[in-house]
């Protein structure tokens, strides 16, 4: 028997945000369609999870994109025209248990303007790098999936700060000297280095 994943939800005059709250889901499946149709199946732990549901009103399929992540799958919806929905879905009455509110993502229609578009107190859904996903309705297969949107590279990472003093081939020569198995022997006869050529040399032929 099938289960149904927790669905959260928030809204704009445009779009939808919709997460589905299922970790490390596997043989995932996702359809739209124009008139607001949204199925999704997925496999965890070896059980089945369905979600099918009738959106209270048409979508555009392909300008909406999602993204499967490894703690939840996040879908961002838009609608075929701007306004706002006054629930999710067309049934009215009841809402289903695992239809939950996004109140990390949820304004208040007249709340709209003051945050723009994105998801204030979460996930800002309009900043992912939703490129190397899924866009429109169907989801053709998995394939390979690249990286994580915005993880190639850590911000501030380039360089470490205040780098400009740091003395790299004295780093490199004392790795040299931690290798250097005859470690005693060198500090009871530095001479020795001297008629090996090494970098060190006596202060008199370093005044010549």
């Amino acid at each position: 028997m099938s289960r149904h994943p927790i669905l959260k939800w928030a809204q704009r005059s445009d779009k939808v945000y919709l997460t589905v709250d299922l970790a490390d889901a596997k043989d995932v499946k996702l359809k739209l369609e124009p008139e607001g149709k949204f199925i999704l199946s997925a496999v965890k732990d070896g059980s089945d999870y369905v979600v099918d549901l009738e959106l209270f009103d048409k979508v555009n399929v392909e300008e909406s994109k999602y993204v499967v992540g490894p703690r939840n799958i996040a879908y961002i919806i838009v609608k075929a025209e701007s306004n706002w929905w006054p629930r999710l879905i067309k049934q009215e009455g009841k809402t289903p248990a695992f239809l939950k509110v996004d109140w990390d993502k949820w304004v208040d229609e007249d709340e709209e303007n003051d945050v723009g578009g994105g998801a204030p107190g979460g996930m800002n859904f309009d900043d992912m790098d939703f490129s190397k996903f899924g866009m429109g309705g169907g989801m053709p297969g998995m394939g390979g999936m690249g990286g994580m949107p915005g993880m190639g590279g850590m911000p501030g990472m380039g360089g470490m700060p205040d780098m400009g003093d740091f003395n790299m081939p004295e780093v490199i020569m004392r790795a040299d000297d931690d290798d250097d198995d005859d470690e005693e022997d060198e500090v009871e006869k530095p001479e020795a280095k001297v008629e090996e050529g090494t970098s060190k040399s006596s202060p008199e032929e370093a005044k010549a």
